[in-house]
């Protein structure tokens, strides 16, 4: 496989090699050192979006709606998923695989546009217990800090904000080292234990879930090739 980026100018000369039928998507793949998969991805994304689509900067937006026929297209048995990308000028299948991630997990389809997901909860003081069921939730619903505000009644930034401190300090980061509650070197053993537990079963669980729906997939697909 290839270790450097492929510059936009070599994807459109791979792909008008392809249609001119002067070379394979294999020999193409082959020749650039990557997988057919991203071979077939280029020409996915020249079909929908033209040749200016691999020198634009700027990420594509999708709607809520094109996002549920996408997904549905595809559970429904419509095509695989490089075909449903094609149909429906989606960049990437990892897109589409997350989308379906999401509606399989009974989490809302939204718009892609910044800002468009977040719930605008007023902020509060919380507890340490608190703080750590929140990271507890963030982890096992693939970082929906939205979602997390609006069950637990804090703002987008409390919940993104914690996960953040835990990931990068553990359960101590989650502490208020403003004198409202037990000081960090006043924690037990066993406190520390039970936080740090809690937020690993969430990790756990989410691990399992994402293993259990590549699987799924995959299977899938294999099916319809």
């Amino acid at each position: 496989m290839s270790v450097y980026k492929i510059e936009p100018a070599e994807k459109l000369k791979a792909v008008r090699n392809i249609l001119d039928r002067k070379e394979s998507y294999r020999q193409a793949a082959d020749r650039l050192g990557v997988a057919l998969s991203s071979v077939q991805q280029w020409m996915s994304i020249y079909k929908s979006d033209g040749a200016e689509a691999f020198f634009q900067k700027k990420n594509k937006h999708y709607s809520k709606e094109l996002k549920q026929k996408a997904v549905l297209d595809y559970l429904n048995g419509e095509g695989s998923q490089l075909y449903i990308c094609q149909k429906y000028g989606i960049r990437s299948k990892s897109k589409l695989q997350n989308w379906i991630k999401k509606y399989n997990g009974y989490e809302e389809l939204k718009s892609s546009r910044t800002g468009e997901s977040i719930v605008m909860t007023k902020g509060r003081k919380t507890t340490f217990e608190e703080r750590v069921e929140i990271v507890q939730y963030c982890i096992a619903h693939d970082r929906n800090y939205a979602d997390a505000a609006a069950k637990y009644e804090v703002s987008y930034q409390q919940a993104r904000n914690y996960t953040i401190k835990y990931e990068s300090g553990g359960v101590n980061a989650l502490h208020d080292r403003r004198g409202h509650s037990k000081p960090v070197d006043e924690m037990s053993e066993l406190e520390k234990l039970r936080a740090e537990n809690k937020i690993l079963r969430a990790e756990k669980y989410r691990a399992e879930m994402e293993v259990s729906f590549l699987k799924k997939l995959d299977e899938i697909e294999r099916g319809r090739n």
